[in-house]
Parts: structure tokens; C-alpha cells; sequence
């Protein structure tokens, strides 16, 4: 009894402090309201407001914010990879994937989203064909970071094999493939009062007048590749490189690259804007091409993006093409991969507080 009453009086007591406190007619999460609460409180606040103006000013003139915190959308998203191989004695390979495509529905808060998607390929087709993809961004005004994971052992289909001239035309089912390419890349905007990548490929900024900004950072990727043709019909088997082992082709690299660009946003109309980032990405490669023997060689990358964004204060939606090629080259045998993915967005922002 007596821990009972003790528990109730300085519940009491508690609530009579609270309810006495200056200005404390309920509790707020505005930023002023939170400074307010005490010195670390403070310290909190006006460290993230020098922070956001460091990382996020902007002048008003060419971007601004969108106003809200929140916003619901959503999205579908459809994605294809090719592969071409320039062999000795003027052959030469092409392949590409059927397309694999998701739809979800996403909820975003400040940088911090989750959503679910479904798979409409397997869904719709009745057949899986999707192959892991997995992409994490941070994109503020004045730099960007994104981390990606992308993994095919799925398989492709053959379209041309043989003379590079006089090919022969197939369709031919190809499950040999073992592929993954993993990376990161960070890189920083000359131009970043002025010009926003996230107003044109995030959703998340408004370009009010055209402007564009070159970048610069790096990128660190691994290669590992494995394309297995031991089990293709000898007519086409004979015609690969003698220097293939076990009629495989392998490269297993990491690279170390700069990475260069220039982004442009053109606001059209008012509500309108077409974005464009064309970035090579050059360096070395430390590894093994198609070799038991690791070599340093040149490295080549290139991305290529481009979007349409439309604004209606609260409403949005948009369209994102994206092209990412890679080259390789060990003086007999180039290979070039590309992924082309496209994603079109539909969203609502909202405040709750």
C-alpha cells in the first residue's frame, strides 16, 4: 500500500510541474519548441539548422524546397541488361534480357523511406525473370552518395553470334551467367546554389529557373563476372577464342575511378522541368580479365540519366531513364554491358506536423 500511495504522489506531482511549466499547453516538435526544452536541446537544433544550411542552401531564385516533410507515391519500374563481346578473328556475340519490371508504394519522411513492391513479371508473365537490383542515394545540395548491388544468374538470350559482318540471327535461351557488380560513388556539385539533381531525379527539390553544374567525385566498384558457353551447340562452341578456358569468360577487378559530369535542369514551363547527367567514370583496374594472372589495366565507366518532372505544389510525378555501360579490354576480347532501367512516379506530399 504505502508504494502504491508513494507512486501516486509523485505521479501528481510530476503532472502538477508539467502542467505548470511556461508555455507547456502540449508538447510540439517544432524546432523552436525543441530548443527551448534545454541547453543540449539547443545545441541539437542549432547544430542541424548549420548543418542544413551548409549542406542544403540554396538560392531561391533558381530552386526551392518543396514545403512538405512527407510524401506517399507510387511507382513502377522496369529494368533490362545486354552484353556484346568483339572477339579475335571478327567475331562477336550480343545478348539482352527480357525486361524485369516491379510496381510498389512508398511512404517517405524527411531522406527516409520504405515501401513494398510486387513483381509484375512474374505476376503478369507467370515466369520469374527478375535479377537483384538494389540501389541506396543520398542526394543533397551541395554533394550526392549512392550505394548499388547489381546480380544476373538468371540468364540472358543470344541474338547474334558469329561473323561480325554476316552474324547469325538467334533466340537462343542462355542461363550460363554468373554476374555482380557492387560500387559506391560520391561526388560533389561546383554549381550546387543553383542547380539540384534532386529536383530532377528525386522528387525532393523544385528547379524554378534553368541552370546546370558540373561534378566530381569517385567511384569504387567490383566486377565479377562469369559467362559459362561450355553448354552451347558446337557450331556455335567452335567459334569462340581458344584462349577461353573451359569456354568461360571470367573478370573478377576492382576498380578505383574519378568520376566526371555535368547535370542540367530545364525548366520548360513553370511546373515543368527535363533533367539530364551524362557521367564518365575513368581510373584503373587491379584484377583478372579472362587470366590467371592479375594485371593493372584501364578502367571505363559511363552513366547516363535523364528525366521530365511535373509540380503541382502537393502532387508530383515523373518519368527516369537511366543507362549504365561498362567496358573491358584484354587486347583480344572487348566486352561491353550495359542496364537500361526506366521508372515512372506518381506521388502526394503531406504534412502531419
Amino acid at each position: 500500500m504505502k508504494s502504491s500511495r508513494a507512486y501516486i504522489i509523485l505521479l501528481l506531482l510530476f503532472s502538477a510541474v508539467f502542467m505548470s511549466a511556461p508555455k507547456a499547453h502540449g508538447i510540439s516538435f517544432a524546432l523552436d519548441s525543441i530548443a527551448e526544452w534545454g541547453k543540449f536541446p539547443r545545441f541539437i537544433v542549432n547544430t542541424y539548422r548549420w548543418g542544413d544550411k551548409f549542406f542544403n542552401g540554396y538560392d531561391s531564385t533558381y530552386v526551392k524546397g518543396t514545403g512538405y516533410k512527407f510524401s506517399a507515391k507510387i511507382t513502377t519500374d522496369s529494368w533490362t541488361d545486354g552484353y556484346r563481346f568483339v572477339l579475335p578473328n571478327n567475331k562477336y556475340i550480343l545478348m539482352d534480357s527480357d525486361p524485369s519490371t516491379s510496381s510498389g508504394i512508398y511512404l517517405t519522411y524527411l531522406a527516409i523511406s520504405a515501401g513494398y513492391d510486387v513483381n509484375l513479371s512474374k505476376l503478369i508473365g507467370g515466369v520469374d525473370r527478375s535479377r537483384k537490383r538494389f540501389r541506396f542515394g543520398f542526394n543533397c545540395m551541395l554533394f550526392a552518395a549512392e550505394a548499388y548491388m547489381i546480380k544476373n544468374d538468371v540468364g540472358s538470350t543470344i541474338k547474334r553470334f558469329g561473323d561480325k559482318n554476316d552474324p547469325a540471327h538467334l533466340n537462343l535461351p542462355f542461363h550460363g551467367i554468373n554476374n555482380l557488380t557492387w560500387g559506391i560513388d560520391a561526388y560533389y556539385f561546383f554549381t550546387h546554389k543553383r542547380y539540384s539533381e534532386a529536383a530532377s531525379f528525386n522528387f525532393s527539390r523544385v528547379q524554378r529557373k534553368s541552370h546546370g553544374s558540373f561534378y566530381t567525385g569517385f567511384s569504387i566498384y567490383t566486377q565479377k563476372l562469369d559467362f559459362d558457353f561450355s553448354t552451347l551447340p558446337d557450331v556455335l562452341r567452335d567459334q569462340l577464342p581458344d584462349h577461353w578456358t573451359d569456354y568461360h569468360y571470367r573478370v573478377d577487378t576492382h576498380n578505383y575511378c574519378l568520376r566526371l559530369g555535368y547535370g542540367y535542369n530545364w525548366v520548360f514551363h513553370p511546373k515543368w522541368v527535363f533533367g539530364v547527367s551524362e557521367s564518365p567514370i575513368v581510373g584503373v583496374r587491379k584484377g583478372f580479365v579472362n587470366s590467371d594472372v592479375e594485371k593493372v589495366s584501364f578502367s571505363l565507366y559511363n552513366r547516363l540519366k535523364t528525366s521530365i518532372v511535373w509540380n503541382n505544389d502537393k502532387w508530383f510525378c515523373g518519368a527516369v531513364v537511366k543507362l549504365d555501360a561498362a567496358l573491358v579490354n584484354d587486347k583480344r576480347t572487348t566486352f561491353a554491358g550495359g542496364i537500361l532501367s526506366g521508372e515512372a512516379v506518381v506521388g502526394y506530399r503531406f504534412n502531419l506536423w
